[in-house]
């Protein structure tokens, strides 16, 4: 597609984005300017595509508060609103073609072929359900960039997003309800990620680990870190106002782990309770001033402007049986994650290291 229309593209993409779970009902985007980063675009593209979602009432924009996801309760319109609307639609790409010399009957036959193209891709939805891969696990960038690309790395094969946390991926892989497990818990005995507990879950069976990455993890803070945070000994400041993970995912356990070994009362913590699903709303929470610091990637700082304290480097590890390494799509994955391609979207996002990408491990 023509340049000029990457805005079109920055909104399907955006679509694609919170219909795989990655962004949910008041969640906010990442800056304007760092979508230009990642589009290599300017800010006026960026800004087109969101009027557009913001259109479709899928966004609201507020100046000095970003950009937000609307309910998508609160963004349906009743019918006679959606029919007004679609009209207006039907009529701007009208008025768009008749401008461009075509006659209305050929605009007309173009559409009635459109349509049949239409109901040939309905009928062949049953064939992309058996062609979906199911993820369940810890919320990562890479593996939402990868749920709106998976046709890129494996054609024809989707992936389907749910972010759930570590364990509760684990425990959906038990109960075959998952494919593939996003992982990165910590065990405090041994001072390694994943294995101990997926030997712990699984006692009796043969599971493969591949390794997606190692992220950098740390305390995100505002702009400047206005409050001077600086240790985990902090967060009992009662100045500082907490945002903490859901119970159940790698970083929670990652952080009880500190607190444990640091002597420290959660109890005390302002904001424990406090609990997000992702990186991105981690992030997002202390963009809006709701929360000062909270421990999350690096990648999710850059996104929303936000500075960063490194604490650890994490190893991320993509969870499955041996009937599911042996596919294909799989397998395109495996050799993705050893790409040039893949390493320079490491670089772009920040905040990973790819050395062991791609390195199998088995239980």
């Amino acid at each position: 597609m023509d340049n000029d229309y990457l805005y079109l593209r920055i909104a399907a993409s955006i679509r694609r984005d919170i219909a795989n779970g990655m962004y949910g009902a008041g969640d906010t985007l990442p800056s304007i300017r760092s979508m230009t980063e990642t589009w290599q675009c300017t800010i006026g593209t960026v800004q087109r595509a969101i009027q557009i979602l913001a259109s479709e009432g899928l966004v609201t924009t507020h100046v000095g508060k970003g950009t937000k996801i609307l309910s998508p309760i609160s963004y349906r319109p009743i019918d006679s609103l959606k029919r007004a609307n679609l009209i207006h639609q039907a009529e701007t790409f009208l008025l768009e073609v008749l401008t461009s010399s075509y006659e209305p009957a050929e605009v007309e036959d173009a559409v009635r072929i459109a349509l049949d193209r239409w109901k040939m891709v309905s009928r062949s939805q049953e064939l992309i359900n058996q062609n979906t891969l199911r993820f369940s696990g810890s919320h990562d960038l890479i593996v939402a960039w990868m749920a709106t690309h998976f046709d890129e790395i494996a054609p024809e094969y989707h992936l389907h997003l749910k972010f759930s946390g570590s364990l509760s991926g684990l425990m959906a892989l038990a109960e075959g309800k998952t494919d593939i497990v996003g992982s990165h818990l910590w065990d405090e005995v041994t001072e390694t990620y994943n294995i101990p507990h997926i030997n712990s879950l699984f006692p009796s069976e043969k599971l493969a680990l591949i390794t997606l990455a190692k992220r950098r993890i740390g305390w995100i803070v505002k702009p400047g870190n206005p409050k001077n945070f600086q240790t985990i000994s902090d967060l009992n400041r009662p100045d500082i106002r907490f945002v903490n993970r859901h119970a159940g995912s790698g970083t929670r356990v990652y952080l009880d782990s500190l607190l444990k070994k640091n002597a420290l009362d959660s109890a005390s913590i302002l904001g424990y309770s406090n609990q997000k699903t992702t990186h991105s709303e981690i992030a997002a929470t202390i963009a809006e001033d709701k929360a000062d610091v909270g421990l999350g990637l690096e990648a999710a700082a850059k996104a929303y402007d936000l500075d960063f304290i490194f604490l650890n480097l994490e190893r991320y590890d993509l969870v499955l049986k041996p009937q599911i390494f042996d596919q294909a799509p799989i397998q395109s994955m495996i050799s993705w994650l050893k790409s040039e391609d893949f390493r320079l979207l490491l670089n772009h996002l920040g905040g990973y290291e790819h050395s062991e990408s791609g390195d199998i491990h088995w239980t």
